[in-house]
């Protein structure tokens, strides 16, 4: 049983009762939610950088200890939780026998990715998302995780909100240094940067770091291609472009093309990266379903802990991945 289009976040087994949990760690935020029957008994928004440490021994038992706490005081029967950095098989795994051990109960963990599929009622299908960073991952048929992407916004991380605004910050200064300073997107950054002085913008964006803190000026992106900027509409553009090569990366290896779910924060919000997504998925794969995603990933955990508690999953405490 997995929650369908329509279907209660919580429409669990009558019978056992058990309480179940589903975790979305995200690169900025983490949502929690645990259900015991039909009832929702915990849905929780924390700052990940509040709890998370990137020390997975650590780590696993902060999470372990958050999730008792929000269920009473007890490990739930079943875990399931998609974690922003677990972009291996192997890290997966690993994070996920910590938390087993820590719990008692079956547990399952994926990539955040992973849980767009199930979040919109399916069972498989490619997972993108595109928000403090971006990633695309699926399946193979016997179970293999394939993933593209995921490489942080320095090196890559293509239609996040951080890599919009590093290619947005380079078309500038390609604009600028042939003398064209009239596109919108020139002033809109700027101002989300605080300085009128246009010979300031590399030094203010090189002083701040993080792609949490970069991530906050793509507002200034998708205002100017609003406002008629060629430079945000071709930013935009490409980062969807960015986003369906990723897909088409997992299409070669092996993943089924069939269906493909995104979301996150930016393409869940700006409907013009989600349409030029959608316009390149059409030139990388016609025969593919292209869905948005409209409820919150956290449910996708929350499918999966189901299916782990009607025997979907292994039943020694570590799920299948």
């Amino acid at each position: 049983m997995w929650i369908g289009r329509g279907s209660p976040a919580c429409a669990v087994d009558m019978v056992t009762q058990k309480i179940i949990a589903g975790v979305d760690i995200g690169g900025t935020k983490t949502r929690i939610m645990a259900c015991q029957g039909e009832r929702m008994i915990a849905d929780e928004v924390l700052v990940t950088e509040s709890w998370r440490i990137r020390q997975m021994e650590t780590d696993a038992t902060t999470l372990a200890g958050i999730v008792a706490n929000l269920c009473g005081g007890v490990a739930p029967a079943a875990l399931a939780v998609g974690a922003h950095g677990c972009d291996t098989g192997e890290q997966c795994l690993r994070f996920q026998a910590l938390l087993a051990s820590r719990t008692g109960g079956a547990v399952r963990v994926v990539n955040d990715a992973e849980l767009m599929v199930p979040a919109a009622g399916y069972i498989d299908g490619i997972g993108v998302v595109s928000g403090t960073g971006s990633i695309a991952v699926a399946r193979t048929a016997d179970g293999k995780m394939l993933a593209a992407g995921g490489w942080g916004w320095i090196l890559g991380d293509e239609g996040s909100a951080p890599a919009l605004v590093r290619e947005a910050a380079k078309a500038i200064r390609h604009s600028l240094d042939r003398g064209q300073d009239g596109d919108p997107l020139i002033a809109g950054l700027m101002r989300e940067l605080g300085t009128d002085d246009q010979t300031k913008l590399g030094i203010l964006l090189n002083e701040t770091r993080g792609a949490a803190v970069w991530g906050r000026y793509a507002n200034a992106v998708f205002d100017a291609a609003i406002a008629g900027s060629a430079l945000a509409i071709r930013v935009i553009s490409e980062g969807g472009a960015g986003l369906a090569a990723l897909v088409e990366l997992l299409i070669e290896r092996g993943a089924n093309p069939a269906l493909v779910v995104a979301g996150g924060g930016v393409i869940s919000e700006q409907p013009m990266l989600m349409t030029a997504f959608v316009e390149a998925m059409a030139k990388v794969s016609p025969s593919s379903q292209v869905l948005l995603l409209r409820e919150p990933p956290v449910l996708g955990a929350v499918a999966l802990a189901r299916r782990l508690l009607v025997g979907q999953g292994q039943s020694s405490g570590i799920g299948a991945v």
